[in-house]
């Protein structure tokens, strides 16, 4: 092979048009980020079911419901899962490869969402001991999609689109959350259809049908369907050209790979194309040289930059995962669904389903693709500066007027305030704190860099999920749900979400925008000329 064939290798994704390639990946890609949605929300739509299921009390004015620890562990332990995943396949991308463990996840999706649904047998300790076990390798298998996702199509993606192609693929969350909420309520509907009941308050004991028990199993069990549909495609992916040729210096391997994806013919032209037109008076921007993530280069050099990601999704996820997962019980507290005891157990299901499809569709699936449309035009940072400010505004705007709003005639501009944060969490934060670091480090900490800032709001969703358990209870201990101590109320939790919010901002400002440069220049590594002549003497 000639030399310099490693630079072309560069050109030709840099300067690729949108080609088919590119919609086969995000599709393949984002089928992953589909079903993570999928499994870690769908939780939130049995929560209810379970604890009315194994944890009945006989209380006529109260459902059971799941003792505090067992719905800590129940809503928390994927995330746990997930947190450990996204360090462990985030390390393990950058020293074997991004396609080499991009099936493995997938396996442990479709494995352990299978055997989420089942359990040794109907006592309770035994189903919850069963659910929380394969949920936490659900969510471990999940991890991993998080950085090999965003590196790999960052590595396939032109500089151009490439913030586009990256927000595609996290999209794909907002259609799994959808239909989390549409499988639920064609489940529920179906069942409340077959095995119609009394509501709880007019008979407690026949308000939950037996069968009742398939509901939620069904619910979490379908999570392996997209899983394995997505499996055969993705390990026909060939591994990130860019990779094999600046991590593991394989230029050959990755000339053939990138004339695999792009065409032989279109490979040499673009190539070409990227090198006549780029600037010759470029100055260099740093030096490709072999420090690793420990060392005192990188801290110099990406320090700011790997707490600026870290910090801003961590404060993201704490207010994110507090909305999605408890969202039924915020939307029951100003009345928007019914009181539990005003319906049987499938209804409850149906009606949490429906409020939380109508979300989705409204505000959180527009959100992701406004800033599909718009982040290769005003940029990533911008994006979530704006989200930041309006998830602040709006979350006070709910918190501090909270007596007004559970007011039954001010019920709907609750639920479209609501609805506004989760439109510019996606319309924001949500999408590039998943964009940024899989953009502005090197390649050979690429993938490690974004799994750490992943777990680190991970991190944060796990504060999320159980603090927010807690935070929420009502101050006077009588209206507190079965176990749980007083405490902030919903108002003075939804204050603190609105500060966390206001903290993201802030930090939000240290990040550097990757918007239309290469990735080696996004992430400051070194300019195309150093890359050429490195590769050249490979």
């Amino acid at each position: 092979m000639e030399n310099g064939g490693g630079h072309k290798v560069l050109d030709a994704f840099d300067s690729s048009k949108t080609r088919p390639f590119h919609f086969r990946a995000i599709v393949i890609a984002g089928m992953g980020f589909f079903t993570d949605a999928y499994d870690l929300f769908s939780i939130s739509l049995c929560t209810k079911l379970l604890g009315r299921l194994y944890y009945f009390e006989g209380n006529k004015d109260r459902p059971g419901s799941l003792p505090p620890n067992v719905s800590a562990a129940v809503n928390g332990v994927a995330l746990c899962g997930t947190l450990a995943g996204q360090l462990f396949f985030g390390w393990l991308g950058d020293k074997v490869g991004r396609k080499t463990v991009y099936g493995y996840t997938l396996i442990m999706m479709v494995i352990c969402s299978i055997a989420s649904g089942l359990s040794l047998t109907t006592e309770p300790k035994a189903v919850m001991t069963t659910l929380c076990f394969f949920r936490f390798w659900l969510g471990f298998g999940i991890g991993g999609d998080y950085p090999l996702s965003a590196v790999i199509m960052a590595e396939y993606a032109n500089k151009k689109t490439r913030g586009a192609f990256i927000s595609a693929v996290f999209a794909m969350q907002g259609f799994g959350i959808l239909a989390s909420g549409i499988i639920s309520l064609m489940v529920s509907a179906g069942f409340r259809h077959k095995y119609p009941a009394p509501a709880y308050q007019d008979d407690m004991v026949a308000s939950t049908v037996h069968q009742a028990d398939y509901v939620w199993r069904i619910i979490l069990m379908f999570g392996a369907v997209p899983a394995a549909l997505t499996y055969y495609w993705r390990i026909r992916m060939p591994e990130p050209p860019r990779y094999t040729a600046l991590v593991k210096h394989d230029v050959e391997r990755a000339e053939r790979d990138a004339q695999k994806v792009i065409g032989r013919e279109r490979f040499a032209v673009e190539a070409n194309l990227e090198q006549e037109h780029r600037p010759r008076e470029r100055q260099p921007v740093g030096v490709a040289e072999e420090w690793g993530l420990f060392s005192p280069e990188f801290a110099q050099r990406h320090g700011l930059q790997l707490v600026a990601t870290t910090t801003t999704w961590f404060l993201l996820d704490i207010a994110f995962y507090s909305q999605n997962l408890f969202q039924k019980d915020v939307l029951t507290n100003v009345g928007w669904i019914p009181k539990a005891k005003t319906m049987n157990a499938i209804e409850e299901v149906y009606r949490i389903s429906r409020a939380q499809t109508l979300i989705a569709l409204c505000a959180t699936i527009p959100g992701y693709w406004v800033t599909i449309a718009l982040i290769d035009i005003i940029g990533r940072v911008t994006i979530q500066l704006i989200g930041f400010f309006c998830m602040t505004v709006f979350m006070f705007a709910l918190a501090i007027p909270y007596d007004h709003w559970k007011q039954k005639d001010n019920r709907i501009g609750f639920v479209v305030m609501y609805s506004l944060t989760f439109f510019f969490a996606n319309f924001g934060p949500n999408t590039t704190t998943f964009v940024v670091p899989a953009e502005v480090f090197p390649a050979r900490v690429r993938s490690t860099c974004h799994g750490i800032s992943a777990a680190s709001g991970k991190a944060g969703a796990i504060i999320g999920a159980f603090g927010f358990l807690y935070a929420a209870q009502s101050k006077d201990k009588t209206q507190t749900d079965p176990g749980y101590p007083p405490g902030i109320g919903i108002k003075n939790a939804l204050i603190v979400l609105g500060v966390t919010n206001a903290l993201g901002f802030f930090i939000s400002w240290v990040l550097p925008e990757p918007k239309g440069k290469t990735l080696e220049e996004a992430s400051g590594e070194t300019n195309p000329k150093q890359v050429k002549s490195k590769l050249m003497t490979r």
